[in-house]
C-alpha cells in the first residue's frame, strides 16, 4: 500500500492535469493554448509515473480528481468568469504550480516517504519545477 503522503501527491498532479486543459480552453491567444497543452502533455507523463508507482505497490490508479481539487478548480471558473481569459488561464496555473511544488518540497523534506516513493518523487519533482518556472513566466507575460 502506498504512503498517505505519495497517494496525495499522485491525487494533486492528477488535479494539476486538469488544472491545465482547463486553462487551456479558457485561453485565448494560439500560444497559450498550445504552451498550456504542451504543460498538460508533461504532466501527463509525471501522472503515469506516479500511477505506475501505486500499481506496483497493488494500489488503485488515480483517475479522477480529489475534492479539494475540484473545489478549487470549482472556485476558480467562477472567479475567472469575470477576468480576461489569458490572464485568467495564466493566474490558474501559477497558483497551481506554486501549490504543487510546495506539496512536493514538503514530501521530500518528511520521512514519510518509503524509498521507492521517494525516488519517484525525486524525479517528478523535477518536471514539478519546470511547471512551477512555466508557471511564473505565463503569469508575467499575461498580467
Amino acid at each position: 500500500m502506498a504512503t498517505t503522503v505519495f497517494k496525495s501527491l499522485t491525487d494533486t498532479t492528477f488535479d494539476s492535469v486538469e488544472g491545465y486543459r482547463q486553462a487551456g480552453e479558457k485561453a485565448d491567444s494560439p500560444q497559450l493554448k498550445q504552451a498550456l497543452q504542451q504543460r498538460c502533455s508533461q504532466r501527463e507523463g509525471t501522472l503515469r509515473q506516479m500511477n505506475a508507482e501505486l500499481e506496483r505497490q497493488g494500489d488503485e490508479l488515480v483517475t479522477k480528481g480529489t475534492m479539494t481539487g475540484e473545489a478549487h478548480q470549482m472556485w476558480q471558473s467562477i472567479t475567472s468568469a469575470f477576468e480576461s481569459d489569458d490572464e485568467a488561464a495564466a493566474e490558474r496555473v501559477e497558483e497551481g504550480e506554486d501549490y504543487i511544488k510546495g506539496k512536493f518540497q514538503e514530501a521530500l523534506e518528511s520521512n514519510q516517504l518509503e524509498a521507492q516513493e521517494r525516488a519517484i518523487v525525486e524525479q517528478c519533482y523535477n518536471e514539478i519545477c519546470e511547471g512551477e518556472r512555466f508557471g511564473d513566466m505565463i503569469e508575467q507575460q499575461y498580467d
